[in-house]
């Protein structure tokens, strides 16, 4: 089921990014060539520009892909790093319900009922916000994932950004340690030399 909505997810937000694509060469064709420069583009591309934003903040939450400080929890380890990741998803759960679901869904009515409409596309901006409570809704949804994930298993997560994950990050480590015995053997040849 959560493979679905991401990939439904994953497609729909490249569907959003190659519109918005599309809107801005049209903006700029229009400006340019000996036509009426569009009036609708730059404001289609400002809600498209808003909609990727945070249905793609849902998606990377899916996907673990945030930036986070890891500092604490790679110094956890076992039943303690685990508590700490159950504590990270519902402090991610009751932001995104909170403040996306609650907050966005008040501003999305609020608007539909001042009937409060877009000024070049002509649209009601309760439309515009209803990517709030939607991307609330599925941070909330893939946080219950992530959680049920987590508790259900015996094995120890690794933190998002360990090296097992990335490893890449190993040649980093390599690197710095030759480069620290070469200033070691350089060190010693000095002294040899005094």
């Amino acid at each position: 089921m959560m493979q679905k909505i991401e990939k439904v997810l994953g497609v729909f937000l490249a569907s959003l990014l190659a519109l918005m694509v599309l809107d801005v060469t049209w903006q700029i064709l229009t400006r340019f060539l000996p036509m009426q420069p569009s009036s609708y583009t730059e404001e289609l591309a400002r809600y498209l520009l808003v909609w990727i934003g945070l249905l793609g903040g849902a998606y990377a939450y899916r996907k673990k892909s945030h930036l986070g400080i890891d500092l604490l929890t790679n110094a956890l380890h076992g039943a303690k790093r685990k508590a700490l990741q159950v504590f990270v998803v519902l402090v991610c759960f009751a932001f995104a319900a909170a403040a996306m679901v609650y907050g966005g869904a008040k501003l999305m009515l609020l608007t539909f009922e001042l009937e409060q409409y877009s000024a070049a596309l002509n649209i009601p901006m309760g439309y515009v916000y209803s990517v709030l409570p939607l991307s609330g809704l599925l941070i909330c949804l893939f946080s219950v994932d992530h959680l049920i994930e987590l508790v259900s298993s015996d094995q120890e997560f690794p933190a998002e950004f360990d090296s097992e994950m990335h490893p890449y990050t190993d040649d980093i480590a390599e690197a710095s340690d030759s480069v620290a015995g070469q200033k070691e053997n350089q060190k010693q040849s000095a002294a040899v030399e005094a």
